[in-house]
């Protein structure tokens, strides 16, 4: 640092980064006197405590108004935030006294800083985070100061002591306890004593109070006060009554928390026990401009007469103190009429300092057998040695060397918790205490094993007790820990398995692991390995429906539509003759299930029009090169009227598209197969690895006797009678030959009963007249619905069920039920005594086909729910049923696509959501094979 007077403030850290590369010869002999300056300032518009320094140095270097920027561009101070930048070093080499002035957010200037960093996304918590981090900053900073110091200075804004650095200053010492042995560590090589090295300090300092006070208490302008006698003067000012006052008062209070003890060696800070150790500063005019010119012609006074050589050191202190009693303004003299005089700021600082500069020191040690403290005054040069070393230790931690002490004194700052964040600590003592509540709140009236939407419920009601007593800081972080708790509980054996049945119903074994292919069940692993069991139990018939058995709550959908029919087959009607849908036959040994599915889900399925829709492609697939049903078809002698579309045009056309078949007739793949079930939202050229669906031959169409009904078991009384439907079938003259009348079940198809239609007229006479005669054909048709105890009954309609009373058999017509569509579940006849109602399901279709030349074709689509849930539809759609014979088409038990089940409706879903499209039986003529 340059030789002068007095050099402009700058930060403590490039102030011993300065004098550490001085040279060596240029290392000042003389002592040094450090002050330290810490404390509050005003949030008014005030001067701030740093300009307490133009007092002390008479000069005017700091800001007496306090403007918010003015400190900082003035101190030369680098960024706002940077850790150096909260101590200010200003040097006094004409007193031989080195100034070190500590910022904090106790100031209306960092507090304006702090406030600028945190943004409005912060949290409460994280607000809080912030503000304690700048806590712990600052007593880094002040037990940097405490170390280095020999004399402190604490501002207050105001003349009521703050109780809150009574656990400042106990945060402090138990901190330094804790830190002692790196500090011992960090200095162990610097040219100082014994005693500093082991104390970790020049001596213990000693901590001064400088308090402002505020417009309630006003000094009148002679500094008297007789209360209410002006003839009766007092012996002290009330300034001086009061400083008096809060000495007592400080003492006291930092005697009973042992902040001060007899030894002041062992102590964070001393205080003097026969000075003056508080100073009150009093009130500040309101007028700027005037205390200016106070101050002006104040200082004018002194320098007129201030005549003699300037001189240094305790000589020019003991020539003030002269001048000043010659004045009048003696610290602790006597005026005319008898009251002490209050002294100046600097006159109260310049006593300690002057104990400091003439090597006296400071013996506040109290008791019967009061010790010695130690005290040195280190030249300019050791000073800095030793305060670079802990500046590295303590604040700045970027020296390698001092790297892993700067850790370890992070490490213990955790002593501090207890002391400066009691508002964390009663915030984490009552969210303590809510924990036990909110958990009883989450086991309350829980079974053993429960579902995720249990435990969430529950953790919600947990979480109500909790927020009703928990309060503060804490909260968020032990609500957190409420979370980990109670998934924890629920994860550790009262976890219920999440997976659903078909039906929507839970498993009932705690979280287990599915079996692999030929690994037995395990119930002694963790988790358990068992098959998924909701209790449920069911009544089912078989693909012909002759046989019942018992059946298990399905989880997945080959078991709900192809295990259990197979092991009944077995049975029952393995051996009766059936038409295949077409499955997926693998090509290698390792097949996949189709993956990134573009899912075609109908928006709209709107009846009819929906049914028309899905038509044209099934119709088209159903007539692949190499279809069953083509043959079967052609080996009847059916017309071309039965291929639909492609009857027409003529044969050039055809036989380009048949050369040429499109996507949707490309023949089905052999290495992907269809995971789920066949619907219209999939993919074309996918086969799935079995069929949901059943069409098998009971016997003949002579078989079914229309007086008995269907000789089944399960069927309730007079509900087995299949309804009549007849068509009309025409023979026709050589000329009519070829011609076909479709008979399709729409309101154009369906003649009259015993009506003749009139023939054409011949060439000859009445005898020669070609007439036709209208032959009938009766097929019976029966939706069949079974619940889940096996109760079965045929429908006549959407909303009614076949009852036959006497012989005769239904006197219902199918004409209804084909022109409509039936819906896929009907509240069960037998509900019995359960308030939850029964749903029977549409379980089979029954079609007797006469031996008739007519063809009866089959196309069934379930919609299983509301658009956008698909179509569902066999693997061959457009199935001609060959004559004399009684099929059972069996639907699937549960509709389920890649994406999941749909599951059947709930009590309070509209059963009309639920529904097999019209048209899934259509008839049309056939010419009759040659004589």
């Amino acid at each position: 640092m340059k030789e002068s007077n007095l050099c402009l403030p700058v930060s403590v850290a490039a102030l011993l980064q300065a004098a550490l590369q001085e040279d060596a010869a240029a290392a000042r002999d003389d002592g040094l006197c450090v002050v330290g300056i810490f404390g509050k300032s005003c949030l008014q518009s005030g001067p701030p405590k740093e300009s307490l320094t133009n007092s002390l140095t008479d000069k005017h270097i700091f800001s007496l108004f306090g403007s918010t920027e003015a400190g900082s561009t003035e101190a030369g101070s680098t960024e706002a935030g940077s850790a150096d930048s909260h101590i200010q070093a200003l040097y006094s080499q004409e007193n031989r006294v080195l100034y070190l002035l500590l910022s904090s957010v106790a100031d209306s200037r960092q507090l304006l800083r702090a406030c600028r960093s945190l943004s409005a996304a912060d949290g409460h918590s994280d607000a809080h985070d912030f503000w304690k981090n700048l806590d712990r900053q600052h007593c880094l900073h002040l037990l940097y100061l405490f170390s280095v110091c020999h004399v402190l200075l604490l501002v207050h804004p105001n003349h009521t002591f703050d109780v809150a650095y009574d656990r400042l200053f106990r945060a402090l010492d138990a901190l330094r306890q804790k830190v002692l042995p790196l500090i011992r560590a960090a200095i162990k090589d610097c040219p100082v004593s014994k005693e500093w090295k082991v104390n970790c300090r020049p001596c213990p300092p000693r901590l001064l109070f400088v308090f402002q006070m505020n417009g309630s208490m006003k000094i009148s302008g002679n500094g008297s006060d007789s209360g209410g006698n002006p003839d009766k003067p007092k012996k002290h000012s009330p300034r001086r009554r009061l400083q008096h006052a809060l000495e007592d008062q400080i003492y006291r209070i930092f005697r009973k928390s042992r902040v001060l003890t007899n030894q002041s060696s062992n102590c964070l800070f001393t205080v003097p026990a026969n000075q003056a150790f508080v100073y009150v500063i009093p009130t500040m005019e309101e007028d700027p401009v005037g205390a200016l010119l106070g101050q002006l012609r104040s200082n004018c006074v002194l320098c007129e007469q201030d005549t003699t050589v300037p001189v240094s050191g305790p000589r020019r202190y003991q020539q003030m103190r002269r001048s000043a009693r010659q004045s009048g303004f003696d610290c602790g003299g006597l005026s005319m009429g008898g009251q002490l005089v209050d002294c100046s700021l600097k006159e109260f600082l310049w006593q300690h300092v002057e104990l400091v500069l003439t090597k006296k020191g400071f013996d506040d040690s109290v008791g019967r057998n009061p010790q010695p403290s130690h005290f040195e005054l280190p030249t300019y040069s050791k000073w800095v040695q030793v305060a670079a070393r802990l500046h590295q230790v303590l604040i700045t931690n970027t020296e390698e060397e001092t790297a892993e002490l700067a850790t370890k004194v992070q490490g213990q700052l955790k002593v501090l918790e207890g002391f400066l964040d009691a508002d964390t600590k009663f915030s984490e003592n009552r969210c303590q205490k809510a924990l036990p509540l909110a958990h009883s709140a989450y086991q309350s009236n829980l079974p053993h094993n429960y579902t995720t939407t249990v435990h969430k419920n529950q953790l919600a009601q947990a979480l109500r007790v909790y927020s009703q007593h928990a309060r503060g800081v804490a909260f968020q972080r032990y609500a957190l820990q409420l979370h980990e708790d109670c998934y924890k509980f629920w994860s550790n054996g009262h976890q219920l398995c999440e997976e659903r049945s078909l039906t929507d119903q839970h498993c009932v074994h705690k979280f287990h692991l599915l079996p692999q292919p030929g690994e037995k069940p395990d119930v002694d692993r963790n988790p358990p390995v068992l098959n998924h069991n909701s209790r449920g139990r069911s009544t089912s018939s078989c693909n012909c429906g002759r046989k019942q058995a018992p059946r298990e709550d399905p989880f997945d959908i080959q078991a709900a539509n192809y295990e259990f029919f197979q092991m009944l087959e077995e049975k029952c009607c393995g051996k009766l003759e059936r038409i295949d849908f077409p499955v997926f036959q693998p090509s290698t040994p390792d097949p996949a299930p189709a993956s990134n599915q573009a899912q075609r889900l109908p928006s709209e399925a709107s009846g009819s029009g929906e049914a028309e829709r899905l038509k044209e492609p099934s119709t088209a697939q159903s007539h692949t090169p190499g279809d069953t049903s083509l043959s079967l078809a052609l080996s009847l002698g059916q017309s071309t009227d039965s291929l639909g579309p492609y009857a027409d045009g003529d044969g050039t056309e055809t036989q380009v598209q048949q050369k040429r078949p499109s996507l949707v007739d490309r023949q089905p793949s052999t290495v992907e197969y269809l995971p789920g079930m066949m619907h219209s939202g999939c993919p074309k050229g996918l086969l799935p690895k079995f069929s949901s669906w059943s069409l098998v031959k009971l016997g003949p169409a002579k078989s079914y006797n229309c007086h008995t009904g269907l000789e089944q078991p399960g069927f309730l009384p007079g509900s087995s009678f299949l309804l009549p439907w007849d068509l009309v079938i025409r023979s026709r003259s050589e000329e009519d030959a070829g011609l076909t009348e479709p008979l399709d079940g729409g309101t154009s198809s369906w003649p009259a009963p015993n009506k003749n239609l009139v023939g054409k007229r011949g060439s000859t006479g009445g005898l020669g007249r070609s007439r036709r005669r209208d032959d009938m054909a009766r097929v019976f048709v029966g939706f069949e619905y079974e619940d889940s105890r096996g109760r079965r009954f045929i429908s006549c309609g959407p909303d009614k069920i076949v009852k036959v009373l006497g012989p005769g058999g239904a006197k219902d017509s199918a004409t209804r039920v084909l022109n409509t569509d039936m819906p896929l579940y009907i509240p069960s006849p037998s509900q019995g005594r359960s308030l939850k109602p029964h749903f029977a399901q549409l379980a089979r279709l029954y079609v007797v086909v006469p031996d008739a030349p007519l063809e009866v074709t089959l196309n069934p689509q379930v919609q299983p729910g509301l658009p956008p849930c698909p179509v569902f539809h066999p693997e061959k759609t457009d199935l001609v049923l060959p004559a004399d014979g009684l099929w059972v088409l069996r639907f699937p038990y549960s509709y389920a696509t890649d994406r999941g089940p749909c599951y059947p409706p709930k009590e309070n879903q509209p059963l009309n959501n639920y529904k097999v499209l019209r048209g899934i039986l259509k008839a049309t003529t056939a010419n009759p094979p040659p004589q």
